[in-house]
């Protein structure tokens, strides 16, 4: 971890598989403040949590519940989701050949 002299502050939470992004970011949040007063006050350097999703397949999707929905607009806090497919490999694969 570093740890900057300006610009920003960076938290992270554990890998979990299966993917459990509401909890991670929960996790995070429970390392901080609740006041939304002193998150109010935040607001003008523009929090925001960065998020890499790595789907399992091209199909996938994720849902955040409003609890979590509105524990971060309480707090100001920009989602922000870089989504990746199914791994390469998986997708470019040849299909099997069915023999009769």
């Amino acid at each position: 971890m570093r740890i900057a002299k300006i610009g920003s502050w960076r938290l992270s939470g554990p890998r979990r598989e299966p993917e459990d992004l509401e909890a991670q970011i929960f996790e995070i949040l429970d390392q901080l403040t609740g006041d939304l007063a002193v998150w109010q006050s935040l607001t003008r350097f523009w929090p925001d949590l960065f998020c890499g999703l790595f789907m399992g397949s091209s199909n996938d999707g994720v849902s955040l519940s409003p609890r979590l929905l509105l524990a971060l607009g309480e707090r100001g806090i920009e989602l922000g989701l870089d989504i990746h497919e199914a791994d390469e490999e998986e997708r470019d694969a040849p299909c099997p050949e069915v023999i009769n």
